[in-house]
């Protein structure tokens, strides 16, 4: 009797399908079950899967799909419509796959049988339990990968993704053992596991790839390798089947985990029940071996990127160094959250020749690694310079030169514009407390006396770093007493949180002003932990901006015994070009007046200020020197206030009519001041006026 009597007494057909070709053979009883002619023939694949029902089709699609990728047979039931769509049988398939290309397997030819199968009958018990058991697994395996997916997509870790792997309840069928294998080199090695004791797991924790092991043959081959039975893993794996049997399981799965085309590693399932591995249940497994496999991936990059900042941190943010004699130093660096948690944000402290200790604050532009790269170019720049005994202006100048130079046509198209950076640079000398600073676009110092009040120190300035090769950079000097503490930052510490300079500023005058008990250590945290910790969640800025930028700040301390009662002094200079500063002027007088008992006295020795600085501004072609100091009296304080220029026409009172606009400041000087004057000065002159503080201070 030939074969195909025999296919045709038990209604069972062949099968030849070809997708390269998109053709499909039949014999004539596989065409009689697909509603076709019952004759031998090649038909179109359009022809063929017409006759499929358009759900049976999806699914037994995905049935192949996965035989294919495992080299298993694909099974499945398909229902045969006719034209009018109508359900003319039901059929089974039984189908092995073979790749034209063993490289690639998107052309493979599926060869195989079909056989009818009799139609499930609604009404009858165990049919319809059947069905309703069938349809609650599928939408349990469905609930099962949704959670799966979103918990493996969840963990930022090789640790949280293994411990996710291993709380995994597959419905119907969970392993209570599983182990993830990665590959390093040539071997194969555990990193992580569960449901196994260490000592257990010995034997397998570093294997050579080319071992006969389920799990090392899966990586090499990129197919997964499922065992039903002890007799099937000892017939196919009889080398390591004596180490595989002590743990008492029943069935095995193994699959590679593959990303983009590349196995980086195995992921083993195994069960103390035996499980058949059909096509839905080995459908389960590959699904969550590709996301266990992208969730490592993920983790993995995630843990270079965080390797990576922390190195990138270390070697670009230095330790303060040696202590310097007479001064205490405390700096804090903290990354935005972002990206690699690098940016251009830096601080340093360079000992100079000449005994002195420069500070140095700075940040570029950015918040990725191309930033951060610049600033260690920078940083180094600075520091070199330093060391070769540059005054402050000079240091500045040729750094703006040197990043100019590394940035000019290197930084456009995709990239933007060239980058530029604002810079704070101090030179200290310890055993006095003179400060001389330069400064490039960066926010102003801020100093906090030894009787708790913060003074902002206004700082002349030049363009940022980097914007034109060649700029001037003027030096101003201060005098840091004993007891004061210097504060220098970056504008993250300011902006963070919404925050314009102002409302910055005055939430970090309230932390500075708050601790006077604190260490410069807790100062310098509880300065980070009010832009970034839970108190800063109730002090937002202003700004509908929230993001977060990266935070330097540097604390100097000059050490010793204050005076009983030290003085308060502030000073600052304004330009003929820059009458705006005007308004800081007046702003930096009421902060130096901030405890001052009198109001009306403050409102009267801003409007004075005003006054005489805006006469300079008028009167002069040259630039106008405040000097604010408050000293301590017997009994009262007093407040004088010095306001020079380079000018020797010595100023008159004038008796201004009722409209005139001008002419009134020696007038209110007269009225408001408890005492006043004009000296004149070897080139120029100073107009004071003073006033002793009334009331309970």
């Amino acid at each position: 009797m030939r074969t195909d009597d025999v296919m045709a007494a038990i209604a069972t057909g062949l099968w030849r399908w070809d997708n390269a070709t998109g053709t499909v053979t039949l014999d004539a009883e596989a065409a009689r079950l697909l509603g076709l002619p019952a004759e031998p023939g090649a038909y179109p694949e359009s022809v063929v899967r017409a006759r499929f029902h358009p759900v049976d089709w999806n699914e037994i699609n995905g049935v192949v799909n996965l035989a294919v990728a495992e080299d298993t047979l694909a099974e499945g039931r398909l229902r045969i419509v006719d034209e009018a769509g109508h359900v003319l049988r039901t059929v089974r398939s039984r189908s092995r796959p073979i790749l034209r290309d063993l490289e690639h397997d998107r052309d493979y030819v599926l060869v195989g049988t079909i056989q009818e199968v009799a139609e499930p009958r609604p009404g009858v018990g165990h049919t319809a339990a059947q069905t309703t058991i069938t349809g609650d697994w599928r939408r349990s395996r469905e609930a099962f990968l949704l959670d799966a997916g979103r918990a493996l997509a969840e963990a930022r870790s090789t640790a949280e993704v293994l411990r996710v792997a291993a709380s995994l309840s597959m419905p119907g069928f969970s392993p209570d053992g599983l182990a993830v294998f990665g590959i390093a080199g040539e071997r194969l090695t555990i990193i992580g596991h569960y449901g196994h004791s260490s000592d257990d797991d010995e034997p397998f924790a570093e294997v050579p790839l080319d071992t006969e092991y389920p799990a090392a043959v899966a990586v090499r081959s990129g197919r997964a390798i499922y065992l039903s039975t002890p007799a099937e893993y000892r017939r196919r794996f009889p080398d390591t089947w004596p180490l595989a049997r002590r743990h008492g399981r029943q069935s095995w799965a193994f699959l590679p985990l593959t990303v983009a085309g590349r196995t980086i590693g195995a992921w083993m399932a195994a069960f103390k029940h035996a499980v058949a591995f059909t096509p839905d249940e080995r459908s389960v497994l590959t699904t969550v071996a590709r996301m266990l496999a992208q969730a490592l991936a993920r983790a993995g990059v995630a843990e270079t990127e965080r390797e990576l900042s922390l190195g990138l941190q270390r070697s670009m943010m230095p330790a303060l160094g040696p202590a310097i004699p007479g001064m205490e130093v405390a700096a804090r660096y903290v990354p935005t959250g972002g990206g690699l948690q690098v940016g251009g944000d830096w601080y340093d402290m360079i000992p100079l020749p000449s005994g002195r200790i420069a500070l140095v604050i700075g940040d570029v532009q950015g918040h990725d690694v191309r930033a951060a790269g610049l600033m260690g170019q920078l940083r180094i720049a600075l520091r070199a310079y330093a060391s070769e005994g540059h005054r402050p202006d000079a240091v500045l100048a040729r750094a703006s030169r040197f990043l100019h130079g590394i940035t000019d046509g290197h930084e456009s198209g995709e990239h933007g514009a060239p980058r530029f950076a604002t810079c704070l640079y101090l030179e200290v000398e310890p055993a006095t407390g003179h400060v001389e600073m330069a400064r490039a676009g960066h926010p102003e110092p801020a100093v906090r006396t030894a009787d708790g009040t913060v003074l902002m120190r206004p700082v002349e300035g030049g363009l940022p770093l980097g914007i034109v090769p060649d700029t001037d950079y003027p030096t101003t000097r201060l005098v840091l007493e004993p007891g004061e503490t210097l504060m220098i930052c970056t504008d993250g510490l300011i902006e963070t949180g919404g925050h314009d300079l102002d409302t910055g500023w005055a939430r970090l005058r309230t932390v500075l002003q708050g601790q006077d008990e604190q260490s410069l250590e807790e100062l310098a945290d509880s300065l980070v932990q009010a832009v970034h910790g839970p108190s800063s969640h109730h002090t937002t800025g202003p700004l509908a901006d929230r993001r977060e930028d990266d935070i330097a700040v540097v604390l100097l301390c000059r050490e010793g015994a204050p005076a009983r009662r030290p003085p308060r002094r502030t000073a600052m200079t304004v330009a003929q070009a820059e009458p705006e500063l005007i308004a800081t002027a007046r702003r930096h007088l009421k902060e130096l007046l901030h405890d001052w008992a009198d109001g009306e006295q403050v409102d009267a020795a801003v409007l004075m200020v005003s006054e005489m600085v805006t006469n300079v501004l008028v009167h002069t072609d040259g630039n106008a020197l405040l000097v604010a100091e408050v000293v301590h009296g017997d009994p009262r304080r007093l407040l004088r206030v010095e306001v020079s220029d380079a000018s020797d026409d010595l100023p008159h009172r004038r008796r201004p009519g009722e409209m005139a606009s001008s002419g009134r400041g020696l007038v209110l000087m007269e009225v408001l001041a408890d005492r006043w004057g004009v000296d004149p000065r070897g080139e120029g002159k100073s107009i004071w006026f003073e006033l002793v503080e009334t009331g309970e201070a």
